[in-house]
């Protein structure tokens, strides 16, 4: 079935293509945004990759590598819009009600996730592309360097280099907050 659309998106019909997008495109967006971490710059992202495969859907070679074809088109779109955009980060920090027992998992839980997305925004655009790639959809290295376009040797050493960067920022994030509770105390 799935085939069956792309080779007719490939002849041009709008609604063949209209279906395939309808179904990837959620999944095209937490991609983007797991590697952009913005949302404005992942809704573009994934808005440009869309409109390179419908540009580009008639050289495709192989109907079947249609959804591994979109990644790559939308890494890439990635790869463009953080160059070219320039911003400044903006951090927002949700103020908690008070601290009482229900609410002291949940605490640690925004923590932990707070510690993680500001580790992860310390990466490099294509650390964050191999582990979105690798860890978040599960592809496997081969597949995953085949869509980033790159050998699998190239995506083995970025995935290694992401995580020990991630460690490190973590490790720092850390080290920071030991250091400001000491000195508050």
């Amino acid at each position: 079935m799935r085939r069956d659309l792309v080779v007719r998106a490939q002849a041009g019909d709008h609604a063949a293509f209209s279906e395939l997008a309808a179904a990837a495109i959620g999944g095209l967006y937490r991609v983007a945004h797991l590697i952009l971490r913005d949302r404005d710059l992942s809704n573009d992202a994934v808005q440009n990759a869309l409109i390179t495969a419908w540009r580009d859907l008639r050289g495709l070679r192989d109907p079947d590598r249609f959804d591994a074809w979109l990644y790559r088109l939308t890494v890439r779109a990635c790869h463009r819009s953080a160059r070219t955009e320039r911003r400044r980060s903006v951090t927002e920090i949700e103020l908690l009600p008070s601290h009482d027992a229900s609410t002291a998992d949940d605490t640690r839980t925004v923590i932990a996730r707070d510690q993680l997305e500001r580790g992860f925004r310390r990466l490099s655009t294509d650390q964050r592309a191999a582990l979105v790639l690798h860890f978040y959809l599960d592809l496997p290295l081969a597949e995953a360097a085949e869509t980033m376009g790159i050998p699998t040797g190239t995506m083995k050493s970025r995935l290694n280099r992401a995580t020990q960067a991630l460690r490190a920022a973590l490790d720092a994030n850390e080290r920071g907050a030991v250091v400001t509770k000491e000195g508050i105390a």
